[in-house]
This record gives C-alpha cells, structure tokens and sequence, in this order.
C-alpha cells in the first residue's frame, strides 16, 4: 500500500488503519478515489468502548521456554494504550476483530477474574507458581481507574499469600502500594516498568495514550522506596529508532533505584508487519527502509523469527552488539542482578464450600 492511501493516524491512536483480521474469511483495503472519500471515511477521533465479558477461567497456562513464567492473568483483552509496536495485537483477531484500531479502542473487561481466581486457587489440582498479571496487555491501562480489576485481582492474592510478578507501563500501579507493599515484606510481589523512550516526541508517536516516561520513572522511584522490589523492561529496542536510548534508559532507571532491568528486541507477528510499516510511513517516512532492513537482519532476514531462543533477542552480529551494550551498562549501573525469588511456601488455599475458616492466621 502506498503511502497515499494509508488512512491518516487518528488522534492519539497508535494504528493508522484497521486491517482485516488474518482469520476473517473476506478483506477490506482503502481505496483512493480521487474524490477524498479516503479522508472523509476516516474519522478523526476514535471512540473507545469497554465491553465485559464473561469469562469461564481466568488463568493462562504457556510453556515457552523464552518467558520466566507459566501462568499469567490478563484483566483486559485489548489496550488502549495504543502502543505501535504491541507483540499482543495480533491477538484481537481470535475476536474476529482487527489487530489494528480495534485492538486499542475495543476493549474487553473480565469483571468476574477475582472470583473465577479465588475458584482456581481452591481446586485440589492446584499448586502455586508465581502468576504474571499483564503479560499480554497491560493490567494498569485507563479502564481500570473505574473498574478496578487488577486491584480486585491483588486482593486475592494478598488473602492468600500468592505470589505476583507485574508489568506496566503505568504509573497507576500506585494505587495498589497499600496491597503491594506487605506482600513485599513476604516475598510476594514485584513490578517491572516498560519503559520504551525518553524523548516525549517519540513517547507521543509510539504509545499516544501511555503516562509518560517521566510518570513511569517517578512510580517506580515511589514503588522502591515504598519496599516493592521493582526493575525497568527497556522494550521493544527498535533500531534505528531508540536503540541509541538504552543506556540512557538503564542510567535513568538506577537513578529511580530499579532493582534489576531486562530488554526485547522488536518482534513484528502476523499483522503487525503491516501495521508497523504503516506507522514507520506516517512518522518516519525516511527512516523505514533502513529500520525494516535491521529488523531483516536480526531476523533471519523476515520480519518474524518465532523460533524459541532467538525471537525475545534477535540473531546475528547486530543483535550481538545491543546485547552486549546492554550488559555492560547493566554492570556499571548494577541493574545485572536478578530479581529476588518471590515464595510460593506462604500460600493459603482458600477455603473449599463447606470449610470453616481458619479461627487464626498462621
């Protein structure tokens, strides 16, 4: 698609289209027809809507050998923080709905995950792992300043002593620091900030409805001070877009007191080849060859790498260099540690239909 007929980017929207999704059995394409029908078709602003949705089971099992956990939570499908770059858009398509501005204006709730969690914790098959909470989209994204699902989620977990591990990119999490905060005594809780970039300009462009980078860096400094063991997830690297930022990220994370920090490499899955090219076209028009071309080259020369063991980091010599440029910045800032083991001895399970409670805790 040539630049032309890419559809404008909406205002404080990441995609700049709406992609058919890859399961759908027809597809749309805009059309230029010489009279602006292009334009007017596309509105400026994008609504977005909440839908809840009843949910039989709340915990997500996977057994990638790339990712340091086994199950996950998911409170929402669907982000609206709009990231550009998001591996999790693709994931809109199994809705039957598209990866691009769908994924971050049609957003689904789970109002029922802290029951539905209570309920798996009590089933006699169950054996606690530290769960994930966000590992798809994020827990802290704007619906959940009225819904309050991720907190309600904490609150079962602090009940019943479970371990949790969260990533965000927001600087809501704060909220939950009365929750967080004596879990933290226990060995209970840990929080990794996304942060992508420094530069405000580049911050707007790529996640248009995230809090800022200055906002992530301050909730992390309140988190660590307030006793939660907290690192920094300097990611997606995209070279030759913020690649030259990372030790400054590390730099500015050690100064907020991170505790450790991680980074990814770009991935681009399914449909966010497309959209990613849209987005390169709309603001970097003159960059994209050169950025796609260092995609290729991290990629076994596609755009994608799934296989296990490469797709987090990349391969080849270009990806060997950020891995050791990161490495080294880790060292000198002290953030080459690994985060504190949280303990899965401290879980209470709770109490089956037809069990008295427990007259004292333990």
């Amino acid at each position: 698609m040539s630049r032309e007929l890419i559809p404008a980017v909406r205002r404080g929207r990441g995609a700049a289209s709406n992609p058919t999704g890859r399961f759908e059995p027809t597809r749309t394409e805009p059309f230029d027809d010489g009279w602006g029908s292009l334009a007017q078709s596309a509105p400026d602003r994008v609504p977005t809507t909440v839908t809840p949705e009843p949910a039989r089971s709340i915990l997500t099992r996977n057994d990638s050998p790339d990712v340091p956990f086994e199950t996950s939570i998911n409170p929402y499908k669907g982000c609206e923080h709009g990231c550009s770059y998001c591996f999790a858009r693709p994931s809109h398509a199994y809705l039957g709905l598209s990866p691009g501005l769908d994924f971050e204006t049609r957003i689904f709730s789970k109002p029922d995950a802290a029951e539905l969690l209570r309920r798996a914790l009590a089933k006699p098959r169950y054996r606690p792992q530290v769960i994930a909470l966000g590992a798809n989209t994020d827990p802290y994204q704007p619906a959940e300043r009225k819904l309050g699902i991720t907190r309600s989620i904490l609150e079962v977990l602090a009940e019943h002593r479970h371990p949790v591990s969260i990533v965000t990119k927001s600087n809501l999490v704060r909220r939950d620091l009365d929750l967080l905060v004596p879990m933290a005594r226990d060995d209970l809780a840990v929080v990794l900030f996304s942060i992508t970039t420094l530069d405000l300009e580049l911050a707007r462009r790529m996640e248009p409805r995230a809090p800022t980078p200055g906002r992530r860096l301050e909730a992390l400094r309140a988190v660590r001070e307030a006793g939660v063991p907290a690192g920094v997830l300097a990611s997606p690297m995209i070279l030759g877009i913020n690649d030259h930022e990372l030790e400054r990220i590390l730099e500015a994370s050690a100064a907020a007191r991170a505790d450790f920090a991680r980074y990814i490499l770009l991935r681009l899955p399914h449909e966010l080849k497309q959209l990613f090219r849209e987005w390169l076209g709309e603001h970097y028009p003159e960059r994209a060859a050169r950025v796609l071309g260092l995609v290729r080259e991290t990629r076994a020369g596609r755009l994608n790498d799934p296989r296990f063991g490469s797709r987090m980091r990349g391969t080849g010599d270009v990806s060997e260099l950020l891995r050791r440029r990161f490495e080294v910045a880790c060292r000198r800032l002290g953030l080459d540690g690994e985060p504190r083991a949280l303990d899965l001895s401290r879980f209470r399970v709770p109490p089956r239909r037809g069990e008295q409670l427990p007259m004292f805790d333990d």
